[in-house]
């Protein structure tokens, strides 16, 4: 391997941390007063002091600084995966992973992060001067593995937001002022519009945008997986990279039971709901959060979801936003999530085992 740019020493002026793929859920996250407190999230949108009876489902703040749901959350399971295949790519790619970590001293940091990590001030014309300055085999096979090992970091990062960013909706479900200043509200039931009901559907739209990048994500890499490519005499692009869940039919785990791949409702309220909230907008025409309130108490808080038949929102006519079965989301958002991850384990199981 050439090691010519190892004299352009300048060229790493920003460093802020070392990179590694190896990912770590832990966060320096500075917690609030209220999350100090023995506090235990409800789907409902009212938190209790107290753990919620067996069987239920509720968030607590775990210390890596996430609310955390009770159960179904399958995210260590997914990132040992994960991390198992970083090194079975590039024993792939090597030939054996003991050759590859034969030269992993010697490879240069532009390698590892120039053209995919903030950590590297380079632009595109360096790095092409780069990339022809260090023409051999050894540093083709390198920029592919970390081009490969970046479909495999998508998924993992994408889970990460997805797992924290359902936290963070039963967080302000639960214990953010729906009205500020908060005021005494008459009992019944009314509907809210406010900044803080614009961030709960922020978060859900974000969910729903994030849990179909994860359908990309998972098809690319499959696809990776199943197309690796042997000749290293030029930097080869990755076989992967105009490929969408849409194209999921080119590779071997379509249709395979339990996967992402497998035709189910829940794949297809993730594709329905995305592409209304990027093409058609929002999934309520007047955005809200509902509220009730019993002697002023706040007894529930919801926000519902259009009908939908097998997956698709029904429709007639131009009208695709019927509210008949009155389906609370926040109600069934983590077995929702839970089932995802479920079928998302399973399917970077099967990708593994194609690599190994």
């Amino acid at each position: 391997m050439s090691v010519a740019v190892a004299a352009n020493s300048t060229v790493w002026q920003r460093k802020f941390g070392a990179c590694s793929f190896e990912r770590m859920f832990s966060q320096s996250t500075e917690m609030s007063a209220s999350d100090r407190q023995p506090t235990y999230l409800t789907l409902h949108g009212v938190p209790l002091s107290d753990v919620p009876r067996s069987g239920v489902v509720y968030f607590s703040f775990d210390p890596q600084g996430v609310w955390r749901a009770s159960t179904g959350d399958f995210s260590h399971e997914i990132e040992n995966i994960c991390v198992r295949m970083h090194d079975a790519l590039a024993a792939q790619i090597f030939d054996g992973i003991g050759q590859y970590h034969a030269i992993l001293p010697k490879v240069p940091e532009w390698v590892v992060t120039a053209g995919l990590n903030s950590e590297a001030p380079i632009s595109r014309e360096l790095f092409e001067k780069l990339v022809g300055a260090n023409s051999d085999p050894t540093t083709h096979k390198l920029l592919y593995l970390y081009d490969c090992r970046r479909l495999v970091s998508g998924i993992q990062e994408a889970l990460i937001e997805v797992v924290q960013l359902q936290g963070e909706f039963y967080k302000t479900l639960n214990l953010e002022e729906l009205f500020y200043p908060p005021s005494v509200s008459p009992d019944g039931i009314r509907h809210i519009g406010s900044p803080v009901t614009a961030k709960l559907i922020a978060l859900i739209n974000v969910i729903y945008i994030r849990l179909h990048s994860l359908l990309d994500y998972a098809t690319k890499l499959v696809f990776e997986a199943e197309h690796l490519r042997t000749d290293f005499s030029r930097y080869p692009r990755l076989a992967s990279k105009n490929k969408l869940f849409g194209d999921r039919r080119r590779i071997s785990l379509n249709n395979k039971t339990g996967t992402l791949f497998e035709p189910c409702d829940l794949i297809t309220e993730t594709e329905a709901i995305r592409n209304l909230i990027i093409h058609d907008g929002f999934f309520d025409e007047q955005p809200k959060v509902y509220e009730v309130r019993v002697n002023g108490v706040v007894q529930e808080r919801f926000i519902l979801m259009p009908d939908r038949e097998n997956g698709r929102l029904t429709s007639y006519g131009s009208r695709n936003l019927f509210y008949g079965n009155e389906d609370k989301i926040n109600m069934r958002l983590p077995s929702f999530i839970a089932e995802f991850q479920k079928r998302l384990l399973l399917t970077v199981k099967e990708t593994l085992t194609i690599l190994s």
